[in-house]
Parts: structure tokens; sequence; C-alpha cells
């Protein structure tokens, strides 16, 4: 496998940005570079870039997407959108940002609940953990109440593995990946640039809601 240079700056200062807490900085430096002497990164998932918004549900056993309003914000009053998936060696991890669009109080107390859908919009067989053990140890503040007014927004960091991914037909690959605020609200589906490098089944990480502080 053909390997690059590990970008050590990029990484830290994308993780800066993931997470208020220094766990996950210092967990992806490790996997990067164990001995800090010049180790270097697996290639990143083709394609990862900026954010990317939730999106219409495709037809089939999905769930059926909420209605939007004429700036875009779902019924349930929240949009979900993800960040740049960041790489270290097998280590990936993902921003899911949460931000109350409506005009009401949001409530968070938990993790997100999620699904992991393939290229054919089929469920892979894909464990979702609440918490980031036994995949890594990284800081994750637990179950809190946090309320987001209007225009705030909370967070949680998904972490997982790399596995085998055919890049030509993308088996393999967490093309579509449906996530609600907690289990029992209304999913919505979000399209992470250059997919969840997970294979057909894995484990998902995740770190439960934080508020986001600017």
């Amino acid at each position: 496998m053909t390997v690059i240079p590990f970008r050590h700056a990029l990484i830290l200062a994308a993780v800066a940005f993931l997470t208020t807490g220094c766990g996950l900085s210092a967990e992806l430096d490790r996997e990067s570079n164990p001995a800090r002497t010049g180790a270097q990164e697996s290639p990143r998932p083709p394609g990862t870039g900026p954010s990317t918004a939730a999106r219409t549900l495709p037809p089939g056993d999905a769930e059926p997407p909420s209605s939007v309003d004429a700036q875009g914000c779902p019924d349930t009053g929240v949009l979900v959108s993800t960040g740049t998936v960041n790489a270290a060696m097998g280590l990936r991890a993902m921003p899911v940002t949460l931000t109350n669009c409506g005009k009401r109080d949001h409530r968070l107390n938990g993790y997100p609940d999620v699904r992991v859908r393939d290229v054919d919009h089929e469920r892979m067989d894909v464990t979702v953990l609440k918490g980031p053990e036994p995949i890594t140890q990284l800081d994750d503040p637990g179950p809190h109440p946090v309320t987001l007014k209007p225009g705030e927004s909370a967070r949680s960091v998904f972490v997982w593995r790399y596995s085998a991914v055919d890049t030509a037909t993308r088996r393999g690959s967490g093309v579509y990946v449906e996530i609600a605020p907690a289990a029992g609200v209304d999913r919505q589906t979000v399209q992470p640039e250059g997919g969840l490098d997970i294979g057909d089944s894995g484990l998902l990480g995740t770190t439960a809601w934080q508020r986001v502080v600017d």
C-alpha cells in the first residue's frame, strides 16, 4: 500500500476543531507517529473535504425524509452536518455537528442514534457504540443535559478503524449515514465526503453530544 508523509500540523489543527478536549489530538498523534520520528500515515479516504449537510433519504427501507422550511431547516428543528474525516494510520475520526435551526430550545442528553448504509442504500452490519472504546481512547463527556438555543450547536465525534474498501465499486464504504439526536427521533441522512471506510462489518464509536463553544 502506498504511503504519504504525515502532515502533522494539519492533522492537529483539524483535531483541535473536532473537540475542545485534548484526548483525540493525543490519540491521533500517537497513531500517526508513535515514535515521533517521521512515521507515515495511510492515505486519507478519497474525496475527504468540507462538511456535508443532511440530504434527502433514498427510496427503499430507509425512513422518509422530514419536511424542511424555506431556510432548509427540517421540521424537527435541528440540522445535522459532518466535517472532514481525519486519518492517522488506521484510525479515523469525523466530527458530527447538530445545529438548532428552529425557533425553540432543543434539549440533548446522550449519544446520537446512527445507522450506516452502503452505496446501494442497504443497511451495513456496523455496530454503533456509545463511547469510543474499544476503538480508541478518547475523552468522552458522557451523557449530560445540553440545551441548545436557536442557532447554537452540539458536536459528537465518530471514530472507527480502516477496513478494506473497493475503491471502484465503493463496496465496504458507508456512503450514507443516518443520524438522529437520540433514539426515537427522526434521522437525517448525510453523505460524508469520501464515505466511512469501515468495511461491511465493523465498529463505529461515538462520543456524547457536547455543546460547541465559540
